[in-house]
């Protein structure tokens, strides 16, 4: 227990800001689930329908360790059957910009590539 509590006490470094921004959205899905929460409150099912291509473990991995951050709340009501809703918390809509932002990179690539969008 007291090594667990040394882990706690440490204090993280850095390399660069965007270094502790890329621990916790990073990766292939996460940006994703961010960018879906950001527009509004899910269900798991929903949830991956809009994320195509992810599978039902990684989406639930990767929920946890968002509301593990303090980025994803995840609220369950007490139904037959089980409802669970994911949203993103306060902490969690502060990245708003910042998903806007990398939107609007991403349309501007997608047109200088000639990609398509393909809208859901």
């Amino acid at each position: 227990m007291a090594n667990q509590n040394a882990k706690i006490m440490e204090t993280k470094t850095y390399n660069c800001p965007v270094e502790a921004t890329i621990e916790v959205i990073g990766g292939k899905w996460k940006p994703l689930i961010l960018w879906w929460l950001n527009q509004k409150t899910y269900r798991f099912a929903d949830l991956r329908r809009q994320i195509p291509g992810i599978s039902e473990k990684m989406l639930i991995q990767h929920l946890r360790e968002l509301e593990a951050d303090g980025i994803v709340d995840r609220k369950v009501y007490s139904t037959v059957p089980p409802k669970v809703e994911y949203s993103l918390t306060d902490h969690g809509k502060s990245l708003k910009q910042a998903l806007h932002s990398l939107c609007d990179w991403g349309k501007a690539h997608m047109d200088r590539i000639g990609a398509e969008y393909k809208e859901t």
